[in-house]
């Protein structure tokens, strides 16, 4: 007589739900393939925070400041009703190139930090659906916001690993 084949269990829908939990918290903290935050402004000296390469629109600061807004307006959008976003494009990039001291550019980077790990509360929540439309969006989910958090930090992100490449700002051994 042959053995019965055993089918394997199929993982519960709360194992999946915790799985991709944890995959999105990977990848809001830049885990794996992405660039890491920390690493892409930790130790930039002062002096750079505010210089330009020739044929690039942007600065380090104006990339800190334009990932920490749009940072910003995506959580606020996924859990305020009553958020209104900043004008685009103005409202989403600082006015200068620089910032006007240090402690501007350290308050920018603890701005980022907090919104991160406010956003990746969300996503650990599970009381929060992640696939439930939000009730003020068209058609948004947490899911999407939180993936498009991380697609755009992701983005940014190397491109202000480019210019501290650039600008000579950058040790390969990171």
């Amino acid at each position: 007589m042959k053995p019965k084949r055993r089918t394997p269990k199929k993982p519960s829908s709360d194992a999946h739900d915790a799985a991709l939990r944890k995959h999105l918290i990977e990848l809001l903290r830049s885990r794996g393939a992405h660039a890491d935050f920390d690493a892409a402004v930790d130790g930039l000296p002062e002096g750079l925070r505010g210089a330009r390469v020739k044929e690039l629109p942007f600065t380090p600061w104006r990339l800190l400041e334009h990932l920490r807004l749009a940072q910003w307006d995506i959580l606020e959008f996924s859990r305020n009703p009553k958020h209104e976003s900043p004008q685009w494009p103005q409202g989403y990039w600082p006015a200068g190139d620089a910032p006007p001291n240090s402690a501007a550019w350290d308050a920018s980077v603890t701005q980022f930090r907090r919104a991160l790990t406010e956003m990746e509360k969300l996503v650990r929540d599970s009381s929060n659906d992640l696939f439930a439309p939000l009730p003020h969006g068209q058609g948004q989910t947490l899911l999407r916001e939180a993936l498009l958090v991380a697609d755009h930090n992701s983005y940014h992100l190397g491109q202000l690993i480019m210019l501290r490449r650039l600008l000579g700002a950058w040790k390969e051994e990171r």
